[in-house]
Parts: structure tokens; sequence; C-alpha cells
């Protein structure tokens, strides 16, 4: 069984509430992913609060039905758990609303352009634009970073506000199209400021919401897993692809094993006392990576090309899940990796 006791219910409900339409075009992914915030699905327990491991197990049911409804759903999470850390007094910083509000998390800095901040009385004022916001179109409201000049700053955007505004043909990609990934041009747009500069790096729950990308990303690497139980199941496979199934259910075992390690190491510390977040955070993200490629790249080796060409679902996943995983950093995230569990001790 690919998918967990915990998951399986949630991917039934997710697919019950999927509308007709292409799933790779935005106005179809904004309403599965509104009926799944109606619905109550993204209303997850807050990282290191005690039930981390049903956040990830949740994350990841998602990523494996679909990764464009997962990036969404992925940011509306990390945005409810960066306004519990950050918001403080101000609690929700936007106006209420009569029904359910979707969050982005717009955290992209480039360094030639970046988003700048401007005080404004008791407000600030956000002008620039913003790259790789997905939800540009759909979300609500989103928390963006922006330079200010004490540093850099997070800040709560109502995306109704027309100095607001997506830019079209800024995603030329065919994957992930349904996320409605663009960039996002920002005119004198009114914005509450949440903590100081760099709070939203500083806090333990930095480490934590980058597992949760983990989470979705392992979801999809289970979900392009799937074709080798169905080939199996019409036509008993090869051996050669009998072997790859052998491995890719111990490279999947291994990585939900980390990330259930991670869970209860976030839920025993959630201040992070220990210091060994950041540590935990990076390793997950590193081996569940590679439990990406390798489920790629086995599967395809398995099976052929025949999923790829004739199975318009599977075809979307993986290249979905293959852009998704480029979220990492790749050999920069091991290297600082490397240098710090180096210099904190080794090995550990």
């Amino acid at each position: 069984m690919l998918l967990s006791s915990a998951q399986a219910p949630v991917s039934l409900h997710l697919l019950r509430l999927r509308p007709e339409g292409d799933p790779a075009q935005p106005s179809c992914t904004a309403v599965w992913v509104r009926r799944a915030l109606q619905e109550g699905l993204l209303d997850l327990p807050l990282p290191g609060a005690g039930d981390t491991a049903a956040r990830w197990a949740t994350l990841g049911a998602i990523g494996a039905v679909d990764l464009d409804v997962a990036r969404l759903a992925e940011a509306h999470a990390d945005a409810t758990a960066i306004l519990a850390d950050l918001a403080g007094d101000v609690g929700d910083p936007l106006a209420p609303t009569d029904r359910p509000r979707l969050w982005g998390v717009w955290a992209a800095n480039p360094s030639d352009a970046p988003l700048t901040a401007r005080p404004d009385g008791t407000r600030w004022r956000l002008d620039g634009t913003k790259p790789w916001c997905s939800g540009a179109g759909s979300c609500d409201a989103a928390l963006v970073t922006a330079r200010t000049e004490e540093g850099y700053r997070m800040f709560a955007v109502d995306l109704h506000h027309p100095g607001a505004r997506p830019v079209e043909g800024s995603w030329s990609a065919r994957s992930m199209t349904g996320s409605d990934s663009r960039s996002v041009a920002f005119t004198a747009t009114p914005a509450t400021a949440l903590g100081g500069p760099d709070a939203y790096l500083d806090r333990p729950g930095f480490w934590h919401g980058a597992v949760g990308v983990a989470a979705v990303w392992l979801g999809g690497a289970t979900g392009v897993a799937v074709p080798l139980g169905r080939s199996h199941r019409h036509r008993p496979l090869h051996p050669h692809a009998l072997a790859h199934a052998g491995a890719l259910d111990a490279t999947l075992a291994a990585a939900r094993a980390l990330l259930a390690q991670s869970a209860a190491q976030f839920d025993a510390d959630p201040h992070d006392r220990s210091g060994s977040a950041m540590r935990t955070a990076r390793r997950v993200r590193a081996v569940v990576e590679q439990a990406v490629t390798e489920v790629v790249e086995r599967v395809g080796r398995a099976l052929g090309p025949g999923p790829l060409a004739g199975d318009a679902e599977h075809a979307k996943r993986v290249g979905d899940l293959q852009l998704y995983v480029r979220q990492s950093h790749a050999e920069r995230d091991l290297e600082d990796h490397g240098r710090h569990v180096l210099e904190q001790g080794w090995p550990r």
C-alpha cells in the first residue's frame, strides 16, 4: 500500500471534491483547492504543536493526488503557521470575510530587483515585482517578503487591492500550470508588517515549513510510483521491473520514516531549544529529494514510455514533480548542510 492509513481518507475526500475540467488550468485548480478549504481539509495541526505527523500526512496525501492543488494547499497551511508565529497581538492582520480566506506565501527575494516596502503611517506600502507567486490570481491574501531599510520583513497583503496585479506571460513552463505561479506587480499596495527584520527566517517555524514542502514532494513521488502496481495487476512485471519496485518500496519507506522522525522531533522541541531544527529539515529535504529523483528514474526504466505517453495524469504528475522539487537549491543546500554538520560535530 503506497498511501498510509492516515493519508488514504484525505486522498479519497480530495478526489470527491475534484471539479469538472482540466486540473492543469488555474481556474480548475482554484475551484478544487477552495472546495478543500471550505471542507476543512486544509485546517491542519500547527507544526510542533503535538500532531505534526498528521500535518505531514495530509500534505503528502494531497501531493499524491495533484501537485498543483498541493502547492496552494501547502502555502495556505504554511501561511497559517507563519501567522501563528508572527502575528502576535495583531491577530488576523486583514479584515474578516464571510468565507475562508485562501493564503499564499511569496518569499523569493531576487537580488537584482527586490520588492521594497516603506512605512506609511501605521501601515506600509509595497512597490516592485515579486516573482514565483503561486496562486497569483487565485489567492485572497498573501504573506510577502520585502526589503526595508532595516532588512527583509514579512508583510500581509490583501490581494483584492488594485495595487496588486499578476503579470501576464511570466510563467513559461508547461508544468505546474494549475498552480497559477506568476510574478505579481505591487504599486503602493497597503501591507501590514509581521515581526521585525528577518523574523520570518529566524523562527523555528521556518524549518518546520521547509519539511512541509518535502512532505508534498514525497506525496508526489508516491503518486508517480502508482503505475507500477497498476501495471503488475494487468500483467506481471518482468524481473528488472520487479527489482525497481523493490528498490522503490525501500526508498519510499526510508523517506517516510525520516519524515515521521522529524515530526516527533519538532513536537518534542517546538521552540528549537536544541538548535537541531535546521539540521533536521535539511536532512529530510535531501533524503526526500533523492527519493523523488529515484522514483521518477526507476518508474520510467521499469515501465518504459507507455505511462508517460498514454496516461495524461501520470505525465502531468511527473512533469509537475520534477519542477516542484527544484524548489530545493540542490548542491547549494547540501554544501550548507555539510558545513553545518561538520562544524557541529561529525558524525552525529
